[in-house]
């Protein structure tokens, strides 16, 4: 069974691609669920229901800036108008015992056996088949329920495998006769097609015009369809709507036994100037094909199969596929022998030679293969089989004659070290990225597609030209009232002090056994503080831990360096500098900044000091200014103020996000985080509230969270401080920027999250009705742009939204940052919802601004900064928590176990000493 068509639809943080979610957690017994987009149904009989919101219209298009030409790596689609409709099929495959078909990847086998068998009762007709349950017709088949028999060679079955059971067809001896006289054992399948129903072609000229229905999504859904199958049928692999052929020059070696694996991503888009095929290069991450002993001791590390761990040996191969020699077999694993290949035994049947009768003996499998085969094993005796049967009745192989067969998707999560690999090896520069796409188009040969002919589509070769524009840079304010011009995205403090300074007394250091010159660091440290206008006193001292703990549990080493500062300290430090032995994942990092920001309510720095010179003390200074209150620069209209709109009025900005675990830690809870703006009218400072919620749920469901008079939620924290913080007011308008959520939930977060916001803000106030502006931010999209007659990324300061945007709905690409290495992302804002009145060029230079506001750079950044810090704050108090690894755990083929009703650990409250600070900075 091959691996074509079963690629799981498992979130994968490393694809750039979030168009479909993981399954939702399952309903807990006693809970009846409220369907999400009945928001009615909440509502209380004696309320009016509240009308449904949808996505706004478009008001107008920007001009503010200066025009350039662009190029999308978009392609014009031609439809020929046409009466006809798709026809929807539900498929049914059973066994011929009626039991279903659960195997992956059988279905697009089956479907392609049944047109060949029955060509003529199904009129000849075309197909596009998704491979699991639903298949489209161009007209009707000619009955309304169709059913066939099927008949399939299997490929696999075990033809000289050591199995377990007492006999059966594929238990060795007794399938040695027939083999003679049957060379295949087939598989028969009753398959059922269901009329389910009918799509008018013509909905696609609908989703052009942006007249969205149910109708329009569900053709462009056919015609995605027929992209999947086109490639199916070549033998790649496939992930949502990416395509990845079995070429090894599309490999690379990322380490660990796994590649990465270059394809593309392809799939039909209503736009302003009609239909398009976007399409881009992809990637995702293989498990490096071969023999199975050459994957075990890459991905362990080891240089010898008798250093293999066979627990986690057994957990890395758990459903992977592998194909046998010499029979050429293919096979899905289910575990491992528990015993050696030579102590393995299992009953064999043989043919007594004289009177013909059928005994059973006993025998180890790897005499078996050796001597009722003849094959030859150097090194499987003594490690365990590879087994391939059924749970009760296994059929064991040795290990090598066992290979990995190609396009096996790696789905856990990678190391920091496999992960900057696969970024460092699959950048691309602007040019070479083009000409990869153009190729990409040609090879794919669509036009040859039947399907597609008869849909009436043609494809143009070329990108679509895009007028862009280019936004000025915002002007910044540094200390002593000097200002500051960004070129190309960056800026520098150079002979220039920070805006608003702290002043750093009452500190220490703590040093984590970093090797590392703390006198000198910190000298250094003093000396560029002073130049950017920031009083350092001198550390109160240096607490250096004691050689002998390091070896010791993480909580331990932290509990005793806070007696060490106890016992010395006269009273509470108000700044801890602390030095770590290594960059990433260091395992004090959590634990630390829990017993600070948590328990003890101090403002921490961490650093490893590898590589420490003026620049790295500078951007380390950035950080610690902003943790304490204080700010590196702001924008010049945030100064004076005079930003449209929201300097006149109180206005609140937050950054809304949800982090997950990482593929592989289906069980961790999900992090919620809202930063929200604080001493309006500045928009330069803010402060962040988390919370943990169900594993893998991307609505936040603690925004608000009444209990009796009181409200737990985000929210209430962030109006509550911003009315402290900005002079006693409420704000009137409240700015969402909303970050990783897809097309299909936008109805969610401006119907379930918007609600919960403005019971918030009426939970504080009755009477008060604030105005509120809704933006979603979305960098997991595939459209990419490029300067045409230029090989250079695009200018920070892009804006794109004309004619590859969305034909009705009021969305932009915005590209603010330098684009340095690989192709410039855009992110593409989709403003769902808008009371406040902003004009387009308002709104869009809002957002181009918000990425000048990031205290931590002097660049501007690709995502407004309310954004970037939800993220920050997410996830460093996700490293409160005390995780087990549970990266080794979950099957390599994506086996998502939802947790369901579990309750999540809460997070420690942070200390109301940190509370308001940008600890996150």
């Amino acid at each position: 069974m091959s691996q074509v068509g079963s690629a799981p639809v498992t979130m994968d943080a490393h694809d750039g691609e979030a168009d479909e979610l993981p399954p939702p957690p399952p309903v807990p017994a006693n809970v009846v669920p409220i369907k999400a987009d009945d928001v009615e149904s909440e509502v209380p009989a004696n309320k009016p229901a509240k009308p449904k919101r949808f996505p706004m219209a478009r008001p107008g298009l920007g001009r503010k800036g200066q025009p350039i030409q662009l190029l999308a790596n978009h392609y014009k689609v031609s439809v020929k108008s046409s009466e006809e409709y798709f026809f929807h099929y539900n498929v049914i495959l059973k066994y011929e015992d009626d039991r279903p078909v659960d195997g992956k990847g059988v279905g697009r086998k089956v479907i392609d056996k049944l047109q060949q068998t029955y060509r003529s009762e199904l009129s000849s007709k075309d197909f596009a088949y998704d491979g699991e349950k639903s298949l489209f017709t161009i007209g009707a088949l000619p009955q309304v329920t169709n059913e066939f028999t099927v008949v399939l060679e299997d490929v696999s079955t075990g033809k000289t495998a050591a199995n377990g059971s007492p006999g059966g067809n594929d238990s060795p001896g007794g399938s040695d006769r027939k083999r003679v006289r049957r060379p295949y054992q087939t598989k028969t399948f009753k398959v059922e097609l269901c009329f389910a129903a009918k799509i008018p072609m013509n909905a696609i000229a609908q989703a052009i015009k942006g007249q969205e229905s149910e109708n329009s999504q569900e053709a462009l859904r056919v015609l995605d369809i027929i992209l999947r199958q086109h490639s199916a049928k070549q033998g790649c692999l496939l992930v949502r709507q990416s395509f990845f052929h079995n070429n090894p020059n599309n490999f690379v070696d990322l380490g660990g036994g796994v590649m990465g694996c270059r394809g593309f991503h392809s799939s039909f888009r209503g736009t302003q100037s009609g239909l398009s095929l976007n399409i881009d290069v992809s990637t995702t991450m293989i498990v490096k094909p071969g023999p199975v002993i050459d994957f075990l001791l890459a991905n362990q590390k080891v240089d010898h199969p008798d250093r293999i761990d066979w627990q986690k040996a057994k957990r890395a191969l758990k459903n992977l596929r592998i194909r046998t020699t010499p029979v050429n077999s293919e096979f899905k694993i289910i575990g491992l022998s528990d015993r050696n290949c030579n102590e393995q035994m299992f009953s064999l049947r043989q043919r007594n030679g004289n009177n013909g009768d059928v005994d059973e003996v006993e025998v180890t499998v790897y005499d078996y293969f050796v001597k009722n085969k003849g094959i030859e094993l150097r090194y499987s005796g003594n490690l365990p089989c590879i087994n391939v049967g059924k749970p009760k009745r296994p059929t064991y192989f040795p290990i090598e004659l066992c290979s990995l067969i190609p396009l096996q998707r790696y789905t856990k999560a990678l190391s920091t070290l496999q992960r900057s690999s696969l970024v460092e090896k699959s950048r691309q520069k602007p040019q070479e990225r083009m000409s990869v796409l153009n190729d990409a188009l040609r090879h794919s040969n669509y036009d040859s597609d039947p399907m597609l002919r008869a849909s009436g589509i043609s494809i143009a070769q070329n990108f679509t030209q895009v007028e862009g524009r280019v936004l000025q840079p915002p002007k910044l304010k540094a200390g002593n009232g000097e200002d500051i011009f960004p070129r190309n995205g960056r800026w520098n403090f150079n002979n220039k002090k920070l805006i608003q300074t702290c002043s750093v007394d009452k500190w220490a250091v703590v040093n984590f056994s970093a090797r590392c010159d703390v006198r000198n660091l910190i000298r250094d440290l003093i000396r560029n503080a002073s130049a950017k206008g920031i009083q350092m006193a001198e550390p109160f001292d240096v607490f250096e831990e004691s050689p002998s703990l390091r070896r010791a549990p993480v909580s331990r080493r932290v509990d005793d360096m806070f007696e060490q500062i106890k016992s010395k300290l006269p009273g509470a430090p108000k700044f801890l500098l602390c030095l770590l032995p290594e960059r990433k994942n260091c395992e004090v990092y959590g634990p630390w900044k829990r017993k600070c920001l948590a328990e003890f309510g101090i403002v921490t720095q961490c650093l490893a000091p590898q590589r420490v010179n003026d620049q790295y003390l500078l951007n380390l200074l950035l950080k610690i200014n902003a943790k304490l209150g204080g700010i590196n620069s702001l924008l010049q209209i945030e100064a004076s103020p005079s930003i449209p709109l929201v300097s006149k009025t109180p206005t609140i900005i937050l950054g809304m996000d949800v982090s997950h675990g990482q593929p592989g830690q289906s069980d961790r809870p999900s992090i919620a985080a809202v930063v929200s703006s604080r001493q309006w009218p500045l928009i330069s400072k803010y402060r962040a509230s988390v919370h943990t919620q169900s594993p893998k749920l991307e609505m936040m469901s603690s925004l608000f969270k009444p209990r009796g008079t009181e409200d737990d939620g985000l929210i209430r924290e962030s109006l509550i401080d911003f009315y402290t913080s900005s002079g006693k007011r409420k704000p009137d308008h409240v700015i969402v920027f909303r970050d990783g959520v897809s097309e299909s939930q936008f109805t969610q977060v401006i119907n379930i999250e918007l609600d919960q916001i403005i019971e918030a803000c009426k939970f504080l106030d009755e009477k008060w009705s604030p105005k509120f502006t809704v933006i979603v931010a979305q960098k997991n999209h595939h459209t990419k742009f490029f300067q045409s007659g230029s090989p250079d990324n695009v200018p920070p300061g892009t804006v794109v939204d004309k004619q590859v945007c969305h034909p009705r709905n009021y969305d932009f690409y915005m590209c603010a940052h330098a684009g340095m290495i690989g192709t410039t992302r855009p992110t593409h804002y989709h403003v769902l919802h808008d009371e406040i009145g902003f004009s387009p060029d308002d709104l869009q230079e809002l957002v181009h601004s918000l990425s000048y506001v990031y205290q931590r750079s002097t660049t501007a950044i690709s995502v407004v900064a309310p954004i970037c810090y939800a993220h920050l704050a997410a996830a460093q108090v996700g490293t409160f928590l005390k995780f087990e690894d549970m990266s080794d755990a979950s099957s390599s083929q994506g086996g998502h176990t939802s947790v369901g009703s579990v309750p999540v650990p809460e997070l420690p409250r942070l200390h109301e000493k940190v509370r308001s600070s940008m600890f996150f900075c």
